[in-house]
């Protein structure tokens, strides 16, 4: 790991009310008030929709500031990475999402706003690479953890048409209706250009780094330097068997699976008909697209070497 410390003086600060259950601004305060006890003014913004926040968040970039500070979960931070990615100015996390899988990533302190807010005002900032998404138009999408097509984003793909229940649950239940239907999904992957791959999945995953939903480990041996995408194949229409696999994905060990097949690319191009793809939790775009790690695209400040 290669990190350069920068001097913080002025930073901007969005923050995603709704995130972590509406704690975020509780967050953000705690955070805003230890920035500035260290020397450093802050400009706090806070976007009403998506489309507005990423408004700010271009704005901010284009303006100057010595970093961008984000206060939520996964989400928000995409919607930085699309005004960052290629930018000299670094992301800031400060934690406050259900999942954090960035922040975890970075060993960011994800309970304690303050410690965060120090992180940002030391100024310790390491370079890496960013995943990216192009769909069949051209299109490009930013992700910085876990791009992913399959199962997962069968179920993600149900639980945002369902109207209730409310949180987590809507997800678990959308889970229980995929698993009842489970099928393998004929998918075709080329890496590099190169290596072609015909298949039928139960899902595809491709990280720039390990862990998505929250700490799910599905592919444990990404490195978010190496300028290369890990690519973790699941393969089983059996509902035991994939219910069974879950719990090992924490962990990691479902690499070391029959069920399982890993590989690793810099470009995958990826089709698989009638399927969605995910990344950083939100919806990217329908395959066919080219999914590629991006070096040295982010700076992010993150704790101390």
């Amino acid at each position: 790991m290669t990190t350069t410390r920068r001097q913080i003086g002025r930073v901007t600060v969005l923050t995603n009310p709704a995130s972590g259950h509406g704690n975020a601004p509780h967050a953000a305060e705690k955070a805003i008030t230890q920035l500035q006890k260290r020397g450093v003014d802050v400009v706090a913004i806070v976007g009403s929709d998506a489309d507005h926040a990423r408004r700010l968040l271009h704005a901010a970039v284009n303006e100057g500031t010595d970093a961008l500070v984000v206060v939520g979960g996964d989400g928000v931070i995409t919607d930085a990475l699309q005004a960052l990615a290629g930018a000299d100015v670094p992301l800031g996390i400060i934690p406050a999402g259900t999942g954090n899988d960035h922040a975890r990533e970075f060993g960011l302190p994800t309970k304690d706003p303050v410690a965060a807010a120090d992180v940002v005002a030391d100024g310790w900032t390491e370079t890496i690479d960013l995943g990216r998404i192009r769909d069949r138009n051209g299109a490009s999408k930013w992700f910085g953890t876990v791009a992913a097509a399959g199962f997962d984003s069968l179920v993600t793909d149900r639980a945002n048409r369902m109207r209730w229940p409310r949180g987590r649950m809507r997800y678990n239940l959308a889970m229980l209706a995929e698993l009842s239907q489970l099928r393998l999904l004929p998918f075709r992957l080329v890496l590099d250009g190169r290596e072609e791959i015909d298949t039928d999945l139960t899902l595809a995953a491709f990280g720039n780094t390990r862990s998505y939903g929250g700490g799910m480990l599905i592919c444990p041996n990404a490195d978010h330097t190496d300028g290369q995408l890990d690519i973790t194949m699941v393969h089983s229409a059996s509902r035991t068997r994939l219910i069974r696999l879950f719990p090992t994905v924490y962990k990691g060990n479902h690499v070391t699976l029959d069920e399982v097949v890993t590989a690793r690319a810099t470009t995958i191009d990826v089709e698989s008909p009638g399927i969605n793809v995910y990344a950083d939790g939100d919806y990217a775009c329908a395959l066919p697209a080219q999914i590629s790690a991006v070096p040295g695209a982010l700076h992010v400040l993150r704790t101390r070497p």
